[in-house]
């Protein structure tokens, strides 16, 4: 423990240093001290609002991550994610996310009926935030009791605090012969082709950006099952990014860092929109098949998405009642 006379030292050094860490900053910028401290605020309020789409997913995710730790504590579970022991631990974070998707964005979902029963790829369209899909996913569990897996990226399995909820959603990042192997064990599976890229670079047209991709439709052959498209109305009207600025594209593209200014978070009117499934033929080829896949979101945006996007439209339909034809 400190004496009195210690602490009193130290507490001195520390303002001396602190001083003479001012006079630097006031010498080198030529700006009085208090202007760097309104300075520094503003620079982190503004660097909040810039990056809040990361921000709330993170945030999100920890809150949920929390709530399953305690879950699992209380009722000595392991990892093992098949016990029914974690159902009502799913159950809970479907209807926390579901209950958020209500109230923030009307959320609704059109068309379940036409998810078939047995394994199916579904396709959807990538918004800076997935939320769409995550609210798509916890509807489908708590309506039918059916899980859905997630093909994520692999950056999210590195990220800490999140791995619980990731694998009771569960998420996949392990490539292709996983996904092949879900979808033969009759599960569902849903992956974005655009990802990453589309969630940055798209904008309020929708522009689909899956430049070669087909992967995903070799998946589809090879466990020879049909593909459901899926696509949200106003997904983009949410969240936005600075993806048109040049330096931001080349960062990325450099980088692979999820660093690229976006804002957002407004309650705008979602509704999910399930698609006609394209049935599984063995006459077809990859990239035959990513195209007509493309094609079946393209006619789904095109029926049930105002182009291009408006926020303010897209709030303003959280009171009109009206939608577009299914």
């Amino acid at each position: 423990m400190l004496s009195k006379s210690e602490s009193h030292t130290s507490w001195l050094e520390s303002v001396i240093s602190s001083t003479w860490l001012t006079y630097i900053l006031e010498e080198w910028t030529g700006v009085e001290y208090h202007y760097l401290y309104y300075i520094s605020f503003i620079l982190l309020v503004l660097n909040i609002i810039i990056f809040a789409p990361l921000l709330i997913f993170l945030s999100s995710s920890w809150f949920l991550n929390l709530l399953l730790h305690i879950y699992k504590r209380k009722n000595g579970l392991d990892e093992d994610f098949s016990n029914k022991s974690w159902d009502k631990g799913r159950f809970m974070v479907a209807s926390i996310l579901s209950m958020h998707g209500k109230l923030w964005h009307g959320y609704e979902l059109h068309g379940m009926e036409k998810i078939p029963e047995g394994p199916g790829l579904i396709v959807y369209y990538h918004g800076v935030l997935p939320i769409d899909y995550c609210f798509f996913i916890c509807h489908l569990y708590l309506q039918t009791g059916r899980l859905c897996y997630s093909v994520v990226d692999r950056i999210f399995s590195k990220l800490p605090g999140i791995a619980l909820l990731f694998n009771l959603l569960p998420a996949v990042h392990s490539g292709r012969d996983e996904s092949v192997e879900i979808l033969k064990k009759g599960s569902l599976l849903g992956v974005s082709p655009g990802g990453v890229r589309e969630a940055f670079f798209s904008d309020e047209n929708y522009n689909l950006l899956w430049g070669n991709r087909k992967g995903f439709a070799q998946v589809a052959i090879d466990a020879k099952v049909p593909i459901i498209p899926l696509f949200t109305q106003n997904i983009r009207e949410g969240y936005r990014t600075c993806g048109k600025i040049g330096l931001f594209r080349w960062f990325y593209e450099h980088s692979r860092l999820l660093l690229i200014p976006g804002y957002g978070g407004f309650p705008v009117k979602l509704r999910t929109y399930v698609g006609d499934p394209i049935p599984y033929d063995p006459n077809i080829t990859a990239t035959e098949l990513a195209e007509k896949t493309k094609i079946a979101i393209e006619k789904l945006r095109d029926r049930h998405q105002k182009l291009p996007g408006s926020i303010l439209r897209a709030l303003l339909e959280r009171f009109d009642k009206h939608q577009k034809e299914d």
